[in-house]
């Protein structure tokens, strides 16, 4: 039986290349089923809807700086060591069409525990929707997608083992999910120290959450720890910030209506 042979693209490039580096970390997953009940009423309170992705996102940053492991990676240059980082930078993967291909592009966002969650909106919004090349990651990834394997294998290892690199270019976790299609993904592969990811969420809040970790930074212990306290930082501090935006649209549409009185 004759098939036919399909070019590599360039997003599928740097997908198999990250691959590459991803396969050999000991990793281990931890999953916390959670009531995120008051998070999902302050969020359908909204006068848009916040993305699932975008509270998550907030969370975790706020929960990172509690929890210091959540910040630290192994890294094997000039010698093996673990290097804390002062501040989360999230790695978060976009679904996008580009060439006629749905493909998967990654976009950072640098200090998500010290944006107000409607900034986080806009650069999800603008990370999902402008044109790919309009896009400095993007296009600067796929730039790199062009090189020669060696180099970029080369390139990669350096940038995940250079302390700085690796935050600039990588992030520090990465957040991966497909939730909003119905479906989880139960053994993701990241070359970075922690990956979060969850289930659909139920119409009572109730949603399993899970952190995939890199098991020479540390302990499942921790981990579930962790997820203790991001459940009751969502419900709280997360949740809050999200009331404060209604009541904020609220004291708006209030105050235009005596201005026109």
């Amino acid at each position: 039986m004759r098939g036919r042979t399909l070019k590599i693209s360039a997003p599928r490039r740097l997908v198999c290349d990250l691959m590459r580096f991803s396969v050999g970390i000991p990793r281990i997953t931890v999953q916390r089923q959670m009531n995120l009940a008051p998070l999902l009423e302050a969020r359908m309170e909204q006068p848009i809807r916040l993305s699932w992705t975008v509270l998550f996102l907030k969370g975790y940053g706020l929960l990172a700086q509690e929890v210091p492991e959540l910040r630290r990676a192994y890294l094997k240059f000039p010698w093996p060591r673990i290097y804390e980082y002062p501040m989360s930078v999230a790695s978060v993967a976009h679904e996008r069409e580009f060439d006629g291909e749905r493909v998967v592009l990654l976009g950072t966002i640098r200090g998500p525990e010290r944006r107000e969650i409607v900034d986080l909106q806009a650069m999800m919004e603008t990370a999902r929707t402008q044109p790919v090349l309009g896009i400095k990651e993007f296009r600067r990834a796929l730039k790199f997608a062009r090189l020669p394997a060696p180099m970029r294998w080369m390139l990669m290892w350096l940038g995940l083992n250079i302390a700085g690199r690796r935050a600039r270019h990588f992030g520090t976790f990465q957040l991966s999910v497909y939730s909003g299609l119905g479906a989880e993904s139960l053994n993701p592969l990241t070359p970075l120290t922690t990956l979060l990811n969850w289930g659909p969420i139920s119409e009572d809040g109730v949603v399993n959450v899970r952190i995939l970790y890199d098991h020479r930074v540390m302990d499942g212990a921790t981990v579930a720890r962790a997820l203790v306290r991001f459940e009751e930082i969502l419900n709280g501090k997360v949740a809050s910030e999200a009331n404060s935006l209604a009541s904020q649209e609220t004291i708006g549409a209030h105050s235009t209506a005596r201005t026109k009185v």
